[in-house]
C-alpha cells in the first residue's frame, strides 16, 4: 500500500448544508464529505479519499498530479490506499 498526503478544505457549518461540517479534497474530483462535528467529518473523508484512490488504481487509470507523496502538514489528510 502506498501513503499520500491530500490538501483538504474543512468548511463550517452552513444552513446551505444543514448546519453540518463539509469538506472536500480539491484535488479528487467528487471527493466530499458531511458530518455533525470535525473529526466525524474527516474520518467520512477519509474513507471517501481512499475509496477513490483505490478505484484509479484498480482501473489503471493515473492519480491527479496534486496527488502528493506522504508529506505531514496542517490541513492535509495521509491516508494509505
Amino acid at each position: 500500500m502506498d501513503v499520500y498526503r491530500l490538501d483538504y478544505v474543512l468548511h463550517e457549518p452552513t444552513e446551505e448544508h444543514g448546519w453540518m461540517y463539509w469538506a472536500e479534497v480539491p484535488a479528487l474530483q467528487g471527493c466530499n464529505a458531511w458530518g455533525d462535528t470535525p473529526s466525524e467529518t474527516l474520518e467520512e473523508l477519509w474513507a471517501v479519499a481512499r475509496a477513490i484512490i483505490q478505484s484509479l488504481k484498480e482501473r489503471g487509470l493515473p492519480l491527479p498530479s496534486e496527488v502528493a507523496p506522504r508529506d505531514m502538514r496542517e490541513g492535509s489528510l495521509t491516508i494509505t490506499a
